[in-house]
């Protein structure tokens, strides 16, 4: 465990040194404060236009189903964008730069390698979604929503970043050119995203598997407040399918 945290502690601290963290972090925040602030200006628009009818029931507008969902959503698309573009320098660097071959003649195994930048990448998106917590935040300060669907939505979203983690250093570990790594995995969570749209023409079967394979109806799921075991079992099992082909390509890499 000491290789592994040793591994990510270097990863951390290059990002940390350069302005790559700072400038994610800002734009990241800057991005959901623009979403936030707008859905929550737009909410506050209904609420004053339907309360001025007294036959109107208002109950139907609550914070979670009008500003913490569709927040949480458009994060997730954010970082869709923004995760790749973090993770293609993983791997992709030190093939470049050369620095690949010290790795693999320092005493750490290639799973020890593999966990450390996976654990390097996901501190960092752990450290985005977590300061996104803000926003819910000030909605819990000044209103009422539902701590409960934003800590089940929120959890959603953690699982979903860190499965795009695992993509990402994934494609990063095949090439050494960053813009080709952050593509694919572009392509590759673009797909997982998408998946699902032709299950609504689909017969039972396939319609079942397309929805099963969506990132977006999984995080949809949690977002409603349903904590479903399938769910865990499928971001668990999409990390770990990403790390196991991560170990495959980097051993393939380093036995060239």
């Amino acid at each position: 465990m000491r290789n592994v945290l040793a591994v990510a502690w270097r990863d951390i601290r290059a990002m940390f040194v350069s302005p790559i963290a700072y400038v994610v972090l800002t734009g990241f925040l800057l991005l959901g404060g623009w979403f936030f602030f707008n859905m929550f200006n737009q909410f506050n628009t209904a609420v004053r236009m339907y309360s001025g009818l007294q036959s109107y029931d208002t109950a139907w507008l609550n914070l979670n189903d009008a500003v913490v969902a569709p927040l949480i959503q458009n994060l997730s698309v954010v970082l869709l964008i923004v995760i790749p573009m973090i993770t293609m320098r993983s791997f992709a660097e030190e093939r470049s730069n050369g620095t690949f071959e010290l790795l693999f003649t320092s005493p750490l195994r290639v799973s020890e390698i593999v966990l450390g930048k996976f654990l390097a990448g996901a501190f960092l998106v752990t450290l985005m979604v977590g300061l996104s917590l803000i926003y819910p935040g000030i909605l819990l300060y000044y209103g009422n929503p539902e701590p409960g669907l934003i800590t089940t939505g929120f959890l959603g979203l953690y699982l979903v970043s860190i499965s795009y983690v695992a993509v990402g250093n994934f494609t990063s570990s095949l090439t050494s050119n960053q813009i080709i790594a952050g593509v694919s995995a572009l392509v590759i969570l673009l797909l997982l995203f998408v998946v699902s749209w032709p299950a609504q023409g689909a017969s039972e079967t396939p319609k079942a598997i397309l929805q099963y394979l969506s990132v977006t109806d999984h995080l949809s799921q949690m977002i409603r407040g349903v904590l479903d075991t399938k769910d865990f079992i499928y971001f668990g099992s999409l990390i770990f399918v990403f790390l196991f082909l991560t170990h495959r390509a980097v051993e393939s890499a380093r036995w060239k």
